[in-house]
């Protein structure tokens, strides 16, 4: 059992690292057989360089995006997850939240961000957290009222019969067969919350987060160092989609 999960796992990781790395090597190649100049696009290995000469950074402005994007993803999971228990449960609540969450998400981000970044002073991270929560909202929102709806015609009929209340059949049916759903919304969420933390950082607040940073640098000569907060955010990315799957696994185990 235990060598069946671990091929699996080898297939699933192993053909992007193939990937990743056929791509920087062919990235290194063709920068030095081009001759091209570290300040148009540097080489992937100025590139590690620069991500651990300046590490500390790159690190304090991991943790300024990170922050944000947690906070809007726990947030956006619990609102997300509560208002879709409310909209199954009770058909006016359901009438109300279904259009405007629909609204709500067909609104450019960029548009929210600006408007809330203006609502706050400039060295708040507060309008940045509420747009991360927005996004995740609706994606958590969707997926846990599709799991409610999703329920065993058996096991319904089963609670019936012992009169069971509606509270009682949300609690020992609804919500164990939402739980994969959820998951599902959470994983889908969580690169786009640090996405969405980090495009937020572009549009005014406070200069100390991925975002700013990676804008500032590769605008100016040294472009190693901005690909080396690229670098930055994509292992920031990489740790919270495995951090959601780890706590899948722990909390939905079959």
């Amino acid at each position: 059992m235990n060598a069946d999960r671990a091929r699996r796992t080898m297939g699933n990781v192993l053909p992007p690292v193939v990937l990743g790395v056929v791509f920087v090597a062919l990235w290194q190649l063709w920068v030095e057989y081009k001759d091209v100049q570290p300040f148009v696009i540097p080489k992937p290995t100025a590139i590690v360089d620069e991500f651990f000469d300046k590490f500390d950074l790159v690190l304090d402005a991991c943790k300024v995006t990170g922050l944000n994007a947690l906070i809007g993803l726990v947030l956006g999971t619990v609102i997300g997850f509560g208002v879709a228990a409310l909209t199954n449960r009770f058909k006016l609540v359901s009438e109300i939240v279904d259009p405007l969450a629909v609204t709500i998400a067909a609104i450019p981000a960029v548009v929210i961000v600006g408007v809330l970044n203006r609502m706050y002073p400039l060295d708040s991270q507060t309008g940045r957290r509420i747009m991360v929560t927005l996004a995740v909202f609706f994606i958590v929102f969707v997926q846990v009222a599709k799991g409610l709806r999703q329920n065993d015609a058996t096991q319904m009929e089963l609670m019936r019969s012992y009169a069971a209340t509606p509270r009682q059949t949300l609690a020992k049916v609804r919500l164990p067969n939402t739980m994969p759903y959820l998951f599902t919304g959470i994983r889908t969420a969580v690169p786009i919350a640090v996405i969405i933390a980090l495009v937020s950082e572009y549009f005014g607040g406070t200069q100390d987060g991925l975002g700013s940073k990676i804008s500032g640098t590769l605008n100016s000569s040294n472009k190693a160092l901005g690909f080396a907060y690229v670098m930055g955010g994509s292992i920031l990315g990489l740790l919270f989609f495995v951090g959601a799957n780890l706590l899948e696994h722990a909390v939905v185990p079959w």
